[in-house]
């Protein structure tokens, strides 16, 4: 007896638009908290910053307001109270800076609230955040403090994540913050690492935070090389054709040519620069869309096997032997190897990462920046020595 299908939800996005309590936007924020005990953490390091900030400035705002009463009662006028306007500056901070950092906060806990009852209108689930969340695709290992936040899941008819995710490179003035929108879907069996780098979302250059070698690019049929440059590991181009046929090309180019997609392991990931997991209705309609186009195919994806794999394996079974080794004979009805069991699923290790590359775009920022920062003081100093 077969197992009942899993049941259907419509696609349903008033939890994103419609008005909310705030009673129970604070209701989940006390279960978020009581769920996740690192948000309590994050909680008590903004109130330490609030502290020091009023340790900081509060006195400086009662020096200034002491200033001016002490002016105004004296009757001073013109530059004596001029004098005093730059103490001001820690006030007008504080006057602007704290509304807005608190409408900010308000803003984002009821926009978690909004997602999280889309995922369960939908029959999903939904984690506030997830820190360094131990995915294989390429953005998830970069740089420090990385974070997976407003994680929407499914589990039908195979697991899907939908997720924003930051990661921050450099320290100190030289500091950045990556942002990125992603979408993770679980396939069958592990594939080769295979690359889709969108041209509809690059600008000077590549979108994608990693470069890989020129030689690993794949042309296919049709008008598919106009929206995507494919990847694939050398060697594996014609397991590339198998998996690429006509039909899944045209599924990513109607539904993802926007989007930067990695095949790694048994993961596929969609990449994007802004928010995936969001309140804009558009936006999920959007991905949701894409996604469902894209699964109909994977099963098919689901029968690709490594053919590396089956050489290795009838290498452990008939090893080269030396001249002059006696062996012993096959039996005449054991059947070949590899004839009868296909290899398990799998990636032989030359196909499971693309070979890094470099790109000359970077080499080009580089010399430029060095030049508009550098040779101006270069010259400054020539003229110095030779021209005094």
């Amino acid at each position: 007896m077969n197992p009942a299908p899993p049941p259907q939800h419509p696609f349903e996005t008033r939890p994103l638009t419609e008005p909310v309590d705030p009673r129970a936007v604070s209701e989940f924020w006390r279960r978020v908290k009581a769920q996740n005990p690192s948000s309590g953490a994050q909680v008590a390091i903004m109130i330490v910053v609030g502290v020091i900030f009023a340790l900081v400035f509060l006195p400086a705002i009662g020096m200034t307001l002491f200033g001016l009463i002490a002016v105004a009662g004296s009757g001073e006028s013109g530059f004596g109270a001029l004098f005093s306007l730059p103490a001001l500056i820690p006030f007008v901070i504080a006057g602007i800076g704290i509304p807005l950092f608190v409408v900010s906060q308000r803003k984002t806990r009821e926009s978690t609230y909004r997602i999280a009852r889309f995922a369960e209108a939908n029959g999903m689930t939904f984690r506030p955040f997830v820190a360094d969340p131990p995915l294989p695709g390429m953005i998830f290992h970069l740089g420090h403090s990385r974070m997976a936040s407003q994680l929407v899941r499914g589990q039908h008819p195979r697991f899907v994540e939908f997720g924003n995710y930051r990661y921050t490179t450099g320290s100190g003035k030289n500091k950045t913050t990556h942002n990125w929108g992603y979408v993770a879907v679980k396939l069958d069996v592990p594939l080769p690492n295979i690359v889709l780098d969108a041209l509809g979302n690059n600008s000077l250059g590549s979108n994608l935070p990693s470069t890989f070698s020129k030689d690993q690019r794949l042309s296919l049929e049709g008008d598919f090389d106009q929206h995507f440059t494919l990847y694939c590991p050398s060697g594996y181009e014609a397991d590339a054709l198998y998996l690429f046929t006509p039909d899944i090309m045209a599924r990513f180019i109607d539904h993802a040519a926007q989007l930067d997609v990695e095949i790694v392991d048994d993961w596929l990931f969609l990449y994007m620069r802004r928010p995936a997991s969001t309140t804009d209705v558009s936006t999920w309609a959007w991905l949701f869309g894409t996604v469902g186009a894209l699964m109909t195919k994977f099963d098919q994806w689901a029968r690709w096997r490594d053919d590396r794999l089956r050489l290795a394996q009838e290498a452990v079974h008939h090893p080269v032997t030396q001249p002059g080794t006696a062996t012993a004979a096959p039996l005449p009805f054991a059947p070949p190897v590899g004839m009868l069991t296909p290899p398990a699923p799998g990636v032989a290790p030359q196909g499971r990462r693309l070979r890094k590359g470099f790109s000359w775009v970077t080499l080009v920022i580089i010399l430029v920046v060095f030049g508009v920062t550098l040779l101006p003081q270069l010259f400054g100093m020539l003229s110095f020595f030779f021209f005094r």
